[in-house]
């Protein structure tokens, strides 16, 4: 006889992406997880205490997949750099549709109230540092575009994960640009 496999976290959250990748997070229960796991649901709730816990801890594996996703694209990419954070925002929306509704739709940890509230989002702040020095801007005036790409750009891959409208990807990126470019124009005309 064989020795169990010893399930591990790590086995319960790549288990928890696939079926999220497949059909969404609101198909994730204890059995769902045994059957991709082939195990009984005894070990998911040894590593976990409750489904909360679990759902917490794939949250930020699921983040941390986007990351890598973002990556990958920023390294097979031929476009600027400037435009690899939208692009690839895009790419994740129609590739992984379900991912994409769990991380930034339903369950996205943005509370804004005013514009500067979207800075307070872990990683943001560093990302448009970067835009702005990759842009040659103030890091004022690329806080404030970068901003504005982002909102531009969410409702457009928003579009895309809900099938409402696909864009190819070389459209996308002339959007992208001609978006960028008018709000360079306007940020010169106004320097706030």
């Amino acid at each position: 006889m064989p020795p169990k496999t010893k399930v591990t976290k790590e086995m319960i959250l790549s288990a928890v992406l696939e079926i999220t990748k497949k059909n969404g997070f609101l198909s994730v229960n204890a059995r769902s997880i045994a059957a991709e796991i082939q195990c009984s649901t005894r070990p998911i709730f040894t590593c976990y205490a409750n489904m909360e816990q679990l759902k917490a801890d794939f949250l930020r594996f699921a983040f941390d997949y986007y990351s890598e996703y973002v990556e990958n694209y920023r390294k097979r990419a031929a476009c600027k750099p400037y435009l690899v954070f939208p692009l690839s925002y895009l790419e994740f929306a129609e590739q992984e549709t379900h991912l994409f509704h769990l991380l930034f739709i339903y369950d996205m940890q943005l509370n804004m109230r005013q514009a500067s509230d979207f800075y307070h989002e872990v990683g943001n702040e560093k990302k448009a540092e970067e835009f702005a020095r990759q842009l040659q801007v103030s890091i004022k005036k690329g806080k404030r575009i970068f901003l504005d790409l982002f909102l531009y750009t969410h409702g457009m891959a928003v579009l895309t994960a809900a099938k409402k409208l696909t864009f190819q990807p070389q459209y996308c990126e002339e959007m992208l640009e001609s978006f960028l470019s008018a709000l360079l124009q306007s940020e010169g005309r106004c320097d706030r």
